[in-house]
């Protein structure tokens, strides 16, 4: 063969591939969805993880023209409804819409039923909001130096209260504690609700835990913020200072995320689809699957670090 004929044939074939890759590109996202699509939250009906995927599944249910449903799986810290997706067929029919259990679970527990990195595919974030450390207001502490003192002067008589064991309001907590050498008893709670309701009726002395439900009790001066789990503060709170501000060591940033997953292996098209949708929902909030993902590998450790320095032992 010539060497015309050469450059002739290998053109065809490339372009051949070519066309190939932009037409399985194509049967990828051709007509999805053509059928209702589910997104499964591993937790139960009406907290903040629920909230957040009912009103995501009611925008992409107007702006894909299918109907895109909740289902609730809950049990064993999320780890059941998070299982069932990364078991689940690959082609976009089911979601998960998970908190920040999903980078915690793995060091909490001593098995998990799937791997957060091969066997979850991540679309987006879709939410996060900073924790804080709130007192109340019968605690004798204006600031982060007076509740330190406070603690010292009564040790083990002083409990913080959390959203439950193994929410990063707990392990920031945990954190705190360890950071500061504080005798503090941990009461976790199940969910966010109960906890901030035992703070505000004084059963607990502090709690760590979401900043928006807190919000309107520090504005009504039923709760007292001391420090905020942020590397800046935030327009919500400006008065409050960050943990740094505060004067306590180490990396004590953390925030509760509500995150979009896929299975692994579901194809890019529709993941980059998914994530353009999911952000046109959320507004701002919303980042690439890329960044997103960035974010995963930087979670994982960072919070198995805490658990083992913390020395919490792992859920069998």
């Amino acid at each position: 063969m010539s060497r015309p004929s050469r450059l002739s044939a290998a053109g065809t074939l490339l372009l051949g591939a070519l066309f190939t890759g932009f037409g399985a590109q194509a049967q990828d996202t051709a007509g999805y969805p053509v059928r209702p699509v589910k997104i499964i939250v591993p937790f139960a009906p009406a907290g903040p993880t629920d909230t957040m995927a009912r009103l995501i599944a009611q925008k992409l249910s107007e702006s894909l023209g299918k109907q895109f449903y909740v289902e609730n799986h809950p049990g064993a810290g999320g780890n059941l409804g998070m299982a069932m997706v990364a078991n689940a067929a690959p082609d976009g029919y089911t979601l998960l819409l998970v908190s920040s259990s999903v980078v915690v679970n793995p060091s909490l527990y001593e098995k998990v039923p799937y791997d957060v990195y091969k066997s979850l595919a991540p679309i987006t974030l879709a939410g996060s909001s900073p924790n804080i450390l709130v007192v109340h207001p019968s605690v004798p502490a204006k600031d982060v130096k007076e509740l330190i003192a406070y603690v010292q002067a009564n040790p083990g008589k002083v409990s913080f209260a959390s959203p439950g064991f193994g929410t990063t309001a707990s392990l920031a907590a945990e954190s705190f504690k360890y950071a500061l050498k504080l005798d503090i008893q941990p009461v976790p709670f199940n969910g966010a609700g109960p906890a901030l309701n035992a703070v505000v009726g004084g059963q607990v002395q502090i709690g760590f835990m979401a900043l928006p439900p807190v919000t309107p009790h520090l504005k009504a001066g039923t709760l007292r913020a001391l420090a905020l789990t942020t590397e800046k503060r935030v327009a919500a709170a400006p008065d409050v200072p960050t943990m740094a501000e505060a004067g306590v060591p180490g990396d004590q940033i953390s925030d509760v995320m509500q995150a979009v997953f896929a299975p692994g292996g579901t194809p890019k098209p529709i993941i980059d689809l998914l994530q353009k949708e999911v952000a046109q929902a959320v507004a701002a909030i919303a980042d690439t699957p890329e960044h997103f993902a960035a974010r995963i590998r930087a979670e994982v450790p960072k919070w198995a670090k805490v658990i083992e320095t913390a020395k919490i032992e792992k859920v069998q």
